[in-house]
């Protein structure tokens, strides 16, 4: 049986595949926008680097050092798809993702760098030594991903940041927001990376899209407007 994160990738890919799933606000103007089928190709291009780059499986444990933020909901998508747990309290993990690796503690099976600019192709500047640059590496890799091994539901999925735990088989129906069918769902950025990741599984889960905005970008009548939004 399919852990909840497998099926929701299922239904983003195939269901509306060409329409907004994910929008991200950015700094300095930057706009990105996933389709259902771009953000499958990303969580599975992420997965693969997960699963065949540093040999990641089901129950090992990535600690999610990063803001809220577009590619940071990849990550999750991507660490869950394996069956892997995220971290979110800053506890540790087998593996460490952080848009700060110069400034990292503890010891990790690997450290992945993530460039957060929408346009980065690689990490600006020297990366400490061992450190995989995400950037220059996830576009290699296979854009459908296959597990090589079955992840269990009953696994823990999510450590939020108050140290509470969610199970794979309860990510949806537990640890996800509740939105309504169809909502095009504002979030902001500013309230952290576990709120954009349950309300942005609870949008999609009832057919939703979102729009993620980083704190500096204000939020006009023209722009939400523009995305669909109301009652914001």
């Amino acid at each position: 049986m399919s852990i909840p994160a497998i099926e929701l990738m299922t239904t983003l890919r195939s269901g509306h595949s060409t329409s907004p799933r994910l929008t991200w606000y950015g700094p300095e103007a930057e706009r990105v926008e996933l389709s259902g089928r771009v953000l499958d190709n990303w969580v599975a291009k992420t997965s693969n680097l997960l699963q065949d780059e540093v040999d990641a499986e089901p129950g090992m444990r990535v600690r999610l050092d990063l803001p809220a933020h577009w590619k940071s909901l990849i990550w999750a998508l991507a660490a869950w798809q394996l069956g892997m747990e995220t971290v979110l309290d800053g506890g540790g993990g087998d593996f460490l993702v952080t848009d700060r690796p110069g400034a990292r503690e503890g010891t990790y099976d690997a450290v992945i760098a993530v460039a957060l600019p929408a346009l980065a192709m690689r990490w600006p500047g020297e990366l400490p030594a061992g450190v995989i640059d995400y950037a220059s590496e996830v576009r290699s890799h296979g854009d459908v991903f296959m597990a090589h091994s079955e992840p269990a539901a009953s696994t823990c999925a999510v450590t939020g940041r108050d140290g509470n735990q969610h199970l794979h088989e309860a990510l949806l129906d537990g640890f996800a927001a509740s939105h309504d069918e169809g909502v095009r769902l504002l979030v902001p950025a500013a309230e952290g990376l576990e709120a954009a990741l349950s309300n942005a599984l609870g949008a999609w889960r009832s057919g939703g899209s979102v729009v993620l905005a980083h704190p500096d970008v204000q939020l006009t009548d023209k722009l939400l407007a523009a995305e669909r939004i109301r009652g914001a």
